[in-house]
């Protein structure tokens, strides 16, 4: 049986992701999303996505607003534009997307099984049965609009798919995984993310299953007028199912990063792990211009999504490269394409037989969780306020525009 991994509220964000973002992220996600396949497989890779805490941090990492609905739609298309023309070399095709990329799931899957010669009706059927599952079997108030179908060459599925509630301006994410799938119709979902709404119909629970053989029976029995006049009948007099109890990650409405959205050893740890590993694995990097100290620490914590396993503060993950919104700071360009160079440039030598830059990156997230224990640093307002006081010098770019240098270093003409 597949296994729930949690539930995560999101505030419900419109507006667009800016070219300028959508292509760094493709970039990063695509080479993360190999990065993983190189070091641990397919598996792992779609065992990540169907984690609601780690696609969080994610998003956040990639410079996405680290809260919002929002990532849920630019992660998949990011992966969509990324990883599908490596689909020879990966084994691994992303479907779907937002909207009406949703409703050509089911013809791109068979298109691709045609390709690598798997059961793409089938997976067609999954697909149009996971979407019929978190609408009308699970009734919790969201209207689906997203669907994303992410499936490897072994036949081994991930689906992610989001509806919205616009009354309470929420999002709810729903993780689907194939591995140990036994059913479409009892606990079927890797995790469900979304905020809480009381008591809600949800026909998949395992608790439900003798109401599910009643209706059956039901349907047989009265047909569908004698199944109305039955719950005309019984309105308000039910006893309704208790909802199921999961892990809650919950994503606050404000958008500025406050120190109680991170966890602050942690995020000690990654800036202790940069600044003493850093000089020793990174001896040649570090003679390239423009590759420095900020940029080891923006690693340290994409390390961390590559290697780790302690997602339950995705905020912190913003404080790698920003946010579009200016939250916690403006994206830092430069740092954000070196930090693209050395994990490419590192997978690609993983690649050839040469692990050192690989291995390297990964010492960072192991050096991390042993510092954190001792490490101590700038509180998390202190650190922010210096990024944003230095973003000039790194190229900081928001949706409002590239950031100005600072008032007192502009020299008045003369």
């Amino acid at each position: 049986m597949a296994n729930r991994a949690g539930s995560a509220d999101l505030p419900l964000h419109g507006g667009h992701v800016p070219r300028w973002l959508a292509d760094r992220m493709t970039r990063l996600g695509t080479v993360i999303s190999e990065a993983i396949v190189q070091e641990y497989g397919r598996d792992e890779l779609l065992r990540r996505l169907a984690h609601p805490f780690w696609f969080q941090a994610f998003g956040a990492v990639m410079g996405m607003d680290w809260h919002s609905s929002g990532i849920t739609t630019s992660v998949i298309g990011a992966l969509k534009r990324g990883l599908n023309p490596l689909a020879g070399e990966l084994g691994v095709h992303v479907c779907g997307g937002r909207g009406a990329h949703s409703r050509q799931t089911p013809g791109e899957l068979v298109s691709i099984g045609e390709r690598v010669g798997l059961d793409g009706a089938g997976l067609a059927k999954a697909s149009r049965l996971v979407a019929k599952v978190d609408s009308a079997a699970v009734q919790d108030g969201f209207d689906l609009y997203l669907h994303g179908f992410i499936v490897t060459d072994d036949g081994r599925w991930v689906v992610v798919q989001q509806g919205m509630n616009g009354d309470r301006k929420q999002a709810r994410r729903y993780h689907w995984l194939s591995e140990g799938l036994q059913s479409f119709v009892e606990a079927p979902h890797a995790a469900i993310d979304g905020v809480g709404q009381g008591t809600i119909v949800n026909l998949t629970d395992r608790r439900a299953a003798a109401s599910r053989q009643d209706q059956l029976e039901l349907l047989g029995t009265l047909g569908p007028d004698g199944i109305a006049d039955q719950i005309a009948r019984l309105e308000g007099g039910a006893a309704k199912p208790e909802p199921p109890m999961l892990p809650h990650l919950v994503l606050p409405a404000h958008h500025d990063v406050r120190p109680g959205d991170v966890i602050a050893r942690r995020l000690h740890g990654n800036l202790a792990a940069a600044a003493e590993c850093g000089p020793t694995d990174f001896s040649e990097l570090l003679l390239v211009p423009g590759v420095g100290g900020r940029t080891v620490r923006a690693l340290a914590m994409v390390a961390e999504v590559v290697h780790g396993s302690r997602f339950s503060d995705p905020a912190r993950f913003s404080l790698a490269h920003g946010g579009k919104d200016g939250h916690p700071y403006p994206v830092p360009i430069t740092v954000y394409d070196q930090t693209i160079a050395v994990l490419k440039s590192a997978v690609h030598r993983a690649r050839l037989g040469h692990a050192e830059e690989l291995a390297a990156i990964r010492r960072l997230d192991e050096q991390a969780r042993r510092l954190e224990r001792t490490a101590t640093g700038p509180s998390v307002e202190a650190l922010i306020a210096e990024e944003r006081s230095r973003s000039h010098e790194y190229g900081g770019r928001s949706v409002f525009g590239l950031e100005p240098a600072p008032a007192e270093a502009v020299q008045s003409p003369r």
